[in-house]
């Protein structure tokens, strides 16, 4: 068995030993909740570097 951590903060077991269309699909499910965590971040990321900038671009015109 082994035990997967999801991003709710739930557990999921999968059995390796017997491995299913099932168990495959909660993985899917769990990469693509990953995928768009991290989407979110990197557009976090850039909506603060792209304020600072524009910060930085005021206090040089002061």
């Amino acid at each position: 068995m082994v035990e997967i951590g999801t991003t709710t903060g739930d557990r999921d077991v999968v059995d390796p030993g017997h491995f299913t269309s099932e168990s495959a699909q909660i993985l899917i499910v769990e990469i693509m909740g990953c995928n768009r965590d991290l989407e979110n971040i990197l557009k976090n990321i850039s909506d603060v570097q792209q304020k600072m900038k524009n910060i930085i671009d005021v206090l040089g015109r002061v």
